[in-house]
């Protein structure tokens, strides 16, 4: 079973053909306004019933990929600030004002959430997908949706790219790469979240102390994350099951790929952090995996990890 995975890996490892694999490679569903839309939606609907019933001021997304929809999509809910942090420049002001453009029209309609019949993968699941009007009230929607606003904010789309008097006053910074904490200053940020994306990143330890000083108190991180093996084995939990040297050939040389950590990690980081914890939504799949097999690395950890197939969670900062 392992066998073909390890000769991927292996033929990856050739100088020149990772490249070939990564050359205009996407990264996921972020092209498409509607799915955007339904993400920020979904954070902020869970944060406002968890007590957090503002809009967040100052938002941050890990991993925004393909487009910057989703982050455009809190700016036009009333977000001021908005940090888009990549390891890779993925997006560019074509496509991402093309997303706003759309997701403008989605506010002004009050459209309702797109849901899991649209976006059967897509979590949190929510109880509700109508237009949530306790939040956008007339009044709020009448001010994000000022025709002056709207158009400073497009302004800013169209010259992304282009360098910019750091004394400026901007809605947007796209962050690549973001490898150090001090891109973004201590205690300023009300939210920090992301979508499928805490799986992919290799050093979550230095991740999460960023976020804990980047935030200010009481500001919330929110994270939907995946823990299944994305094309590294034949079963969801498969990945666990390789040694380290086999899980080295089978990562090649890639960008990116899922970091085999399960969710006790993330907890142990959050605690570490002193992050109180909001709400965790954890969704479970059969696993057969053996025992035997796990990898060393993780097989001390608890037995649940072998069996949450996702979790999304949101925590607050003490």
């Amino acid at each position: 079973m392992k066998l073909k995975f390890l000769i991927k890996g292996i033929i990856k490892n050739i100088p020149g053909i990772e490249y070939l694999y990564e050359f205009n490679k996407r990264t996921g569903g972020t092209c498409s306004a509607r799915y955007c839309y339904s993400v920020w939606l979904r954070h902020l609907l869970y944060a406002y019933n968890n007590g957090h019933t503002s809009i967040p001021k100052v938002v941050a997304e890990l991993g925004p990929g393909d487009t910057l929809g989703t982050g455009l999509a809190a700016l036009i809910s009333g977000s001021e600030k908005y940090y888009a942090l990549d390891i890779k420049k993925y997006s560019n002001p074509v496509e991402n004002l093309k997303i706003f453009e759309e997701l403008v029209d989605l506010f002004k309609q009050k459209t309702d959430i797109p849901d899991d019949k649209e976006f059967p993968r897509l979590r949190p699941l929510l109880a509700d997908y109508s237009f949530p009007e306790q939040i956008f009230t007339k009044s709020h929607l009448d001010r994000v949706l000022n025709d002056q606003r709207i158009l400073k904010i497009r302004s800013e789309i169209l010259t992304i790219d282009q360098t910019y008097d750091q004394k400026q006053t901007r809605h947007i910074e796209y962050k690549v790469p973001w490898d150090k904490k001090e891109i973004i200053s201590a205690a300023t940020v009300d939210m920090v979240f992301s979508q499928a994306v805490l799986q992919a990143v290799d050093d979550l330890e230095t991740t999460y102390n960023k976020i804990n000083y980047w935030l200010k108190p009481n500001g919330i991180q929110s994270h939907d994350i995946g823990f299944k093996s994305c094309g590294t084995a034949d079963t969801w939990y498969g990945h666990w099951e390789y040694s380290e040297i086999e899980w080295k050939l089978i990562r090649g040389r890639k960008a990116f790929i899922i970091n085999r950590e399960p969710y006790s990690t993330h907890r142990k980081l959050l605690n570490n952090n002193n992050f109180e914890m909001l709400v965790e939504i954890k969704e479970y799949r059969d696993s057969n995996i053996n025992c035997k097999k796990i990898a060393s690395k993780y097989k001390d950890g608890p037995k649940e990890d072998f069996k949450t197939y996702s979790v999304f969670f949101q925590a607050v900062k003490s």
